[in-house]
């Protein structure tokens, strides 16, 4: 059996690796470079993340999938603090509130005691309490919050954190996509302080190392450099999949130097250049694809002399829009993993989003040492920058995506051999996108294997 993968991003890596070892014959095509925007600079004593710094390990595919390469000695955990992370409100700097279900406060005590809030704000909360259900069907990330919590606690914790976790506008988010356990905790128990406290005392994370967060002594790099070494010459570097045909005999993908028959074929690409492949076909959901919205993110990586450079507590700082900063936020890499950057290095990380990561290197640079100097004080000029930029590089949930992931998966329903995954359908992280790519591999082989598959449509 043949499968071939478009696009060797992660999504695509794991799809090829699960097809690989379910004793398939695999070809994974990439144009440019594997990992996606997963991608890890290691120099002169540096491990610099260009992109994501970290996974969860309460979502455990990643790290399994980790394990199963002989990483398992590689992981590790973020170096111990508390609090580790600071929301800044205000002109000042605040620590999380404990006990944090995804991006709702489950203990009264931490909220009533939290500065983030004022008392008002801390009264309109706890109406939360009493206030009743609202009505099914999904809608906008912001309104759900403020209609729950209040404005407050929207503006200075909910919209920061998910702003750090999805980037863009988190106002516009779609609960069901994004956070769906926050509407079944309203439909479950009315209350979502209620809800998350039940859902906080059931869960049973693993912490290893005190850590909720997790990444490798080499970067995340090294999970993608070893799917490529267990992919090896399946893995095809350069080759662009320029067009798709499909006949009773299976797929063909007419790539730029030679075209690759296959039985199965996963699209591993962003939603706007599956629905280009997509469109010669018939897909009937090629304007759900190009509906699905994708906003520019970039990162700054600045090393300073350690020397009398300006205290940092915790692992970084996130900061409320009210604030100003053109940063999303901060972190202090080398208070946040082991063995980033030499001895007596400080190594901070800015991200930015929407239209403020769209305005080149310099300003990036220019960007983020401003914004750091006007939270720390007086900084020194950095020793050394690195600037990565991602066009249009993140896909946005908003309201109304279950729909279109609806039509496009009933669209799929015409094909019995063709899976399309990545970030913009069910997860943006990387275990989300590493649960995708396996997830459909082993299905559509296991329709195969067990006679599910039907006489392929040529139109």
């Amino acid at each position: 059996m043949k499968v071939l993968v478009v696009g060797g991003g992660l999504a695509g890596l794991a799809a090829g690796y699960e097809a690989l070892v379910r004793g398939a014959e695999v070809t994974v095509l990439e144009p440019e470079r594997v990992g996606g925007k997963v991608r890890t600079v290691r120099e002169d004593g540096f491990v610099i993340e260009t992109g994501p710094d970290a996974v969860v390990r309460y979502k455990p595919w990643a790290l399994a999938l980790a394990r199963e390469l002989g990483l398992g000695d590689d992981i590790v955990g973020t170096k111990p603090a508390r609090p580790a992370a600071y929301i800044r409100v205000r002109g000042r700097n605040h620590p999380l509130p404990e006990g944090l279900n995804v991006v709702i406060p489950s203990r009264l005590g931490p909220l009533i005691r939290t500065p983030l809030f004022s008392p008002l704000g801390k009264l309109r909360a706890a109406l939360d309490l009493v206030l009743p259900a609202g009505p099914d069907g999904d809608e906008a990330f912001g309104s759900f919050i403020r209609r729950r919590l209040g404005r407050e606690v929207w503006e200075n914790l909910a919209a920061p954190l998910t702003g750090g976790i999805y980037g863009g506008d988190p106002e516009n988010l779609s609960l069901l996509a994004a956070f769906p356990m926050l509407k079944e905790l309203e439909r479950k128990h009315r209350s979502l302080i209620l809800g998350s406290l039940a859902a906080m005392r059931k869960r049973k994370t693993s912490r290893e190392g005190g850590s909720l967060f997790a990444s490798f002594k080499g970067g995340q790099a090294q999970l993608v450099d070893a799917l490529v070494d267990r992919l090896g010459s399946s893995l095809i570097l350069g080759e662009k999949a320029v067009s798709i045909e499909r006949s009773a005999a299976g797929w063909l993908v007419n790539g730029t130097s030679q075209s690759y028959p296959a039985d199965l074929l996963i699209l591993a690409l962003p939603a706007p250049a599956a629905a280009e492949l997509l469109r010669p076909l018939g897909f009937e959901a090629v304007g759900e694809l190009q509906a699905i919205p994708y906003h520019s993110a970039a990162t700054v990586t600045m090393a300073f002399d350690a020397r009398g450079f300006p205290e940092r507590r915790g692992h970084g700082v996130l900061f409320a829009r009210s604030e100003g900063f053109g940063a999303r936020g901060f972190t202090w890499l080398d208070q946040k993993w082991p063995h980033r950057a030499p001895v007596g290095v400080a190594l901070c990380r800015a991200y930015f989003s929407g239209p403020e990561a769209e305005k080149g290197p310099e300003a990036l640079r220019d960007t983020a040492l401003a914004d750091l100097r006007r939270l720390l004080g007086k900084v020194p000029e950095p020793e050394r920058v690195w600037v990565d930029e991602f066009p249009k590089g993140m896909p946005a949930y908003t309201v109304g995506h279950k729909e279109r992931l609806a039509a496009i998966e009933k669209a799929i329903r015409r094909f019995d051999d063709l899976a399309l995954v990545g970030a913009a359908y069910r997860g943006v992280g990387i275990p989300e996108v590493i649960r995708d790519g396996r997830e459909a591999v082993a299905r559509l082989i296991e329709q195969r294997t067990s006679g599910g598959s039907v006489v392929p449509d040529a139109g």
